[in-house]
């Protein structure tokens, strides 16, 4: 019977043994690169910033020159149309021929006047009542050249690098503000965790200490009012047992949901250790945050907006558009060849305006609007800087109170753990009451929670310094990232 026993007891012990080896080891180190890779909200970042990579590129390609080739190929018509006679009248004739055309085409913006430039090279041909046609055009060379309009081009290249530069800053904060959902995420589980591990605990030790007393009011030891409060402490532990287990299944469920891991299989998580010392100053945290961080990128370009509001607005007010084109075309009845032949001069020039003579103010008032929406820009961006430079005083404030607030938060949770000890080992000998152990018991575990709660906020204020920043005070470097790579994937 014994041996039987035995082996029983070596089973159990052997199966807790492997299952415990089969749980996930996870530290935050992990758990933050997991989430970076695999996390809905890092698959987010990566998106919006392929959409800003190809929105500059297609900026880019707008400064370069364009080929194109236009063509009909074939034509036919057969219809009538109406003619007007030389006597003024008119009649219906019918129209029989086949056609086809092509051009080669060359734009390409000029980025400092504005206008555009293109170089083309074309050839038709009709045939009609057994007659061929052939018209060619070796080159042309045509300006389009706005006067007094805004120059949109060149206003693009001073918008369009900012817009990336802030989206590319935009992702890197993203990433780290993954990073900090991530904290939340595996300190929210831990704290879950201990909170389990403290029920069963204080479950233990309520069934121990009823049990002592349920043998000493034998003795007369114990009153039957201190035999029920231990009773009673015994139910709330099992009560709180069962709340802490729910809230650590519901815990452990959303961090592998963050973290995209579809096994079912528990995590065991590892309790981060505190950062080396760190001593962060306000003004190197606001040099970091305005030279990195995409808010000062993201106000530039608001202010470059509305300037360049203003100027259309203002370039709306009259339109004056040049146009000239030179070149040589040819003509020939008869054979394509002949068409190159004997060029002559094709050139046009134009000069179109559009001057409003009565427009009731109209452009005038869009010109105000431009200004005054400007001048509001400027208050709130003037708004948003103070704002931001407060909530950077405030965290580096909060940060570096936060490395005492741990050191102290985990003095008390010693302390604490050693009176509970003690207070029990007291209770067992008769010398306190159940009211000064309940006291000890909620004393230890407020502590033990405030322990893990301030090593969640020291590593919380870190990454949020981080995040506005984009550096990294404890390698005292750039947080950067290989975008090539992240627009590949």
């Amino acid at each position: 019977m014994k041996k039987i026993i035995f082996l029983i007891s070596f089973f159990l012990m052997h199966a807790c043994a492997k299952a415990a080896d089969n749980n996930i080891k996870l530290t935050l180190t992990e758990a933050i690169s997991m989430a970076r890779k695999k996390s809905v909200d890092a698959v987010v970042a990566r998106g919006v910033l392929k959409s800003a990579y190809w929105a500059y590129r297609t900026y880019q390609a707008d400064l370069l020159p364009e080929l194109s080739f236009d063509g009909t190929a074939p034509q036919f018509n057969k219809s009538y149309s109406s003619y007007q006679q030389n006597d003024g009248s008119y009649k219906f004739i019918r129209n029989n021929w086949f056609g086809m055309n092509g051009a080669l085409n060359v734009n390409q913006n000029i980025w400092l006047t504005g206008g555009q430039l293109s170089l083309s090279t074309s050839l038709d041909y009709i045939k009609g009542d057994g007659m061929k046609n052939f018209m060619s055009v070796p080159i042309s060379l045509t300006l389009n050249q706005p006067i007094f309009g805004v120059n949109n081009t060149k206003w693009n290249r001073r918008i369009e690098p900012l817009k990336y530069n802030e989206a590319k800053a935009a992702f890197v904060t993203a990433t780290e503000e993954v990073t900090m959902k991530t904290i939340q995420y595996f300190f929210n589980l831990l704290l879950a965790r201990e909170n389990v591990n403290i029920a069963k605990q204080n479950l233990q030790n309520a069934k121990r200490l009823f049990d002592i007393a349920d043998e000493r009011k034998k003795m007369g030891q114990v009153s039957e009012s201190d035999l029920l409060r231990l009773k009673l402490s015994a139910i709330n532990a099992q009560s709180t047992l069962t709340d802490n287990e729910s809230s650590l299944n519901s815990n452990m469920f959303q961090l592998k949901t963050f973290l995209n891991i579809n096994d079912s299989t528990p995590i065991d998580l590892v309790i981060p250790e505190k950062l080396p010392e760190v001593s962060i100053r306000y003004a190197d945290v606001l040099d970091k945050a305005l030279e990195n961080n995409s808010f000062a990128l993201n106000i530039r370009r608001r202010q470059l907006e509305s300037d360049y509001a203003v100027a259309k607005a203002k370039g709306n007010l009259r339109s004056i558009k040049l146009t000239a084109s030179v070149g040589y075309s040819g003509i020939s009845n008869d054979r394509i060849r002949y068409a190159y032949d004997d060029l002559k001069n094709n050139t046009i020039i134009s000069i179109g305006f559009s001057v409003p003579i009565l427009d009731w103010g109209k452009r005038r008032g869009e010109v105000k609007v431009a200004e005054s929406n400007r001048e509001v820009t400027e208050s709130k961006l003037r708004q948003e800087q103070q704002t931001f430079n407060q909530d950077i005083f405030l965290l580096v404030e909060h940060f570096n109170n936060q490395s005492k607030q741990l050191k102290l938060a985990t003095e008390a949770d010693s302390i604490a753990q050693r009176r509970y000890k003690t207070s029990i080992e007291t209770f067992m000998i008769g010398k306190i009451n159940t009211l000064d152990l309940n006291d000890a018991q909620v004393n230890k575990d407020d502590a033990r929670q405030k322990d893990i709660a301030q090593l969640f906020y020291y590593w919380y204020y870190y990454y949020q310094l981080r995040s506005l920043t984009l550096w990294d005070f404890a390698k005292n470097k750039g947080i950067d990232a290989d975008f090539d790579e992240i627009i590949k994937q």
